[in-house]
Parts: C-alpha cells; structure tokens; sequence
C-alpha cells in the first residue's frame, strides 16, 4: 500500500542538452517515464510533472531548482522525487523504482 502519493518531477528543455545528442528529448523521456512507472506500479497513485528549465511554474521551489539544473551545467533531463535528484541525462528506471519503493510503491510482480 502507497504510504504517499509522490511527484516525479522531470526539468527539462525543447534543446537537447549538448552532452546529450544521442539521447531521447525530455519531453520523450517524461512520456516514457509516465508509461513506465504506470506499468511497474498499477493502481498506485502518482503525479509526474515536466518543468521546463526555461520557463518554469511559479512554483518557488521548481524555479529555484529549473534556475539549478542551468547554474551548475546539469544534465537534463533531471528526474527528482521529493528534492532528491534520482537521474540525469539518461535516467535509470531501475534508481527511480527503487526511490519510489521508499515511499512505499510496490511492484507490480509483488502484488
């Protein structure tokens, strides 16, 4: 059972990061991180937000973080759940289940 529903958040841009030229956008990797995480956990609630870097929400906290990912030359995309940066540039489903296992998700194969 979920203890609490989680935002996954993706910072990303319409370019792609320069050290990232082979690698799907960040608009392609929140998509598929929404059909992925909704695969590995079914029925377990979650939100998935995309920031874009350049034109953050209001939001002070994805603002400062969007303002972040560019100061310290980040590799986007950048995936944080609860201000915990769980991948960059090419992001690993494997560290993001198992971030979103701290919050108490299951997989799917344990259910």
């Amino acid at each position: 059972m979920v203890k609490e529903k989680v935002e996954v958040c993706v910072y990303g841009a319409e370019v792609i990061c320069a050290s990232c030229v082979n690698l799907p956008s960040s608009k392609e990797t929140y998509d598929w991180l929404e059909a992925a995480i909704s695969r590995k956990f079914p029925d377990q609630p979650f939100d998935l937000a995309y920031i874009d870097i350049h034109n953050p929400p209001e939001d002070l906290e994805k603002k400062q973080f969007a303002q972040q990912v560019i100061d310290e030359d980040l590799f986007y995309p950048v995936v944080v759940i609860k201000g915990e940066i769980v991948g960059e540039g090419n992001p690993k489903l494997k560290r993001i289940y198992e971030e979103l296992q701290k919050y108490g998700y299951e997989p799917k194969e344990t259910l």
